[in-house]
């Protein structure tokens, strides 16, 4: 006679706060884990932690407590005594998995962020980036100055890229859009995307020198040499004029209003007297106690770049006082938002 499967105890509050509290811990389990490349070996089935340990070179115990914890969350199982598989979860963590993201896990977790969010007394004391109390210099000179983080950096942006921007392509018709502006746009993911689309469409793809440095071989990955410029520029300073629509991908939440501001009327500037869009692909904060991951995005925001996330009412707000007006909000199967706006 078959026994009823036993009734899992539910946590009490004060086990949910103090599960919380330990969230660090599995970050770095997972960090190990995804860097030691243990989805990838699992790919062809289940293996013993023995062999595992092995292949990466690593201690067999320390290795068999990570993913034991790790399986305790759905992220692995151990099939047998010792032996773990991959599950849905782990399986995105694959290099070649479709929509995999190692490389945003391994940005996210990066030992580097544990330094930084440790200075978020700091930030919550003054308002101003943890990351200048800790290292001394703002996020993005930190990236320069620290090659090996800043292409961590850069491949985790070129992925969440990759991952979105079908969704948004979906969601957003770009018909009729002669020239395409991306301000910031890292090492083109986006606009290359946009321009395999639309092959009639020309695009500049504007960021710093040493950003731009690798965008050119995706652009000439993607065949877009002779259809996409690259142009350096400071988007404090100016942006490319003669754009049909100016392109955000994750840019305006890097930054306060003051500094979102300016780099809007710089856009608006070189508009001049065209009738252009605006579109920023951004999370749009929910209301109240709902559940969205862009308010993790936002701690990020507060701690790195000094930058926030923002709602719909503070997009319009941001809009107006740059002279533009919020056409609209197009939701995504994405976490992002496309943000239209134009000349008001």
């Amino acid at each position: 006679m078959a026994t009823a499967a036993p009734q899992l105890r539910q946590p009490s509050a004060p086990e949910i706060a103090l599960q919380m509290s330990m969230g660090y811990i599995v970050s770095i389990c997972l960090h190990a884990a995804t860097e030691l490349r243990i989805p990838d070996l699992l790919a062809a089935g289940p293996q013993p932690v023995s062999e595992l340990a092995t292949r990466a070179a690593v201690n067999e115990d320390a290795l068999y407590r990570v993913l034991r914890l790790l399986a305790s969350l759905g992220i692995f199982q151990e099939t047998a005594p010792r032996t773990f598989a991959l599950t849905p979860p782990a399986d995105a963590l694959r290099e070649d998995a479709p929509n995999s993201v190692r490389d945003m896990v391994l940005w996210v977790s990066d030992p580097f962020h544990f330094q930084v969010h440790a200075g978020l007394m700091h930030s919550v004391r003054t308002g101003q980036p943890a990351i200048e109390h800790v290292f001394g210099m703002t996020a993005f000179e930190y990236f320069e100055k620290h090659r090996k983080e800043g292409e961590i950096f850069n491949r985790a942006m070129t992925s969440f890229s990759a991952s979105m921007i079908p969704a948004v392509l979906e969601a957003y018709d770009f018909s009729g859009v002669n020239l395409l502006v991306d301000v910031a746009g890292g090492h083109g993911q986006v606009i290359a995307s946009i321009l395999q689309k639309y092959p009639r469409m020309k695009g500049i793809l504007c960021d710093l020198d040493h950003v731009l440095e690798g965008a050119r071989p995706r652009l000439r990955e993607f065949g877009l040499d002779a259809r996409c410029q690259l142009q350096p520029c400071d988007f404090f300073k100016a942006v490319p004029e003669g754009g049909d629509v100016y392109l955000m991908k994750s840019i305006i939440h890097d930054w306060d209003d003051e500094r979102a501001l300016a780099i809007l009327r710089n856009i608006h500037r070189a508009m001049g007297a065209k009738n252009a869009k605006v579109v920023l692909l951004d999370a749009v904060l929910a209301p109240g106690n709902e559940f969205h991951p862009a308010k993790f995005v936002d701690i990020e925001m507060l701690l790195m770049p000094g930058g926030r996330e923002r709602n719909a009412e503070e997009f319009g707000q941001l809009f107006a006082r740059a002279g533009f007006r919020l056409t609209r909000i197009l939701p995504t199967k994405s976490l992002l938002c496309v943000i239209e706006a134009e000349r008001a």
